[in-house]
């Protein structure tokens, strides 16, 4: 192996060392985020009283549709094809970005 290559091989390393890092310090600033299934998703909002759910639209071929709330001292986050059916009371709050750790 050349040097060159050798030192392309070890700077594709440390970056990837910095991300892992990154997203590290990324979970532990928000705390724990559990990713739950649309239907599961909807199942909390109905238990919360008056739950805030952040959502943004997005996504590169396709429409996305993220969902943030928090329950119970939890954050929890689900991606959807269509947007979902939000109860009745909620207070809704639209981001340009949801981004998630990991």
């Amino acid at each position: 192996m050349s040097s060159g290559t050798a030192g392309i091989i070890a700077a594709s390393g440390a970056v990837a060392a910095a991300q892992s890092a990154a997203i590290a310090q990324a979970i532990k600033a928000s705390g724990a985020i559990v990713r739950v299934e649309s239907r599961d998703f909807a199942a909390i909002l109905e238990k919360a009283t008056d739950p805030l759910v952040v959502y943004a639209q997005g996504g590169f071929f396709s429409t996305k549709y993220q969902y943030l709330t928090s329950y119970k001292g939890l954050v929890f986050y689900t991606k959807s094809d269509t947007p979902l059916r939000l109860p009745t009371g909620a207070e809704v709050v639209q981001a340009r970005k949801i981004w998630i750790p990991g």
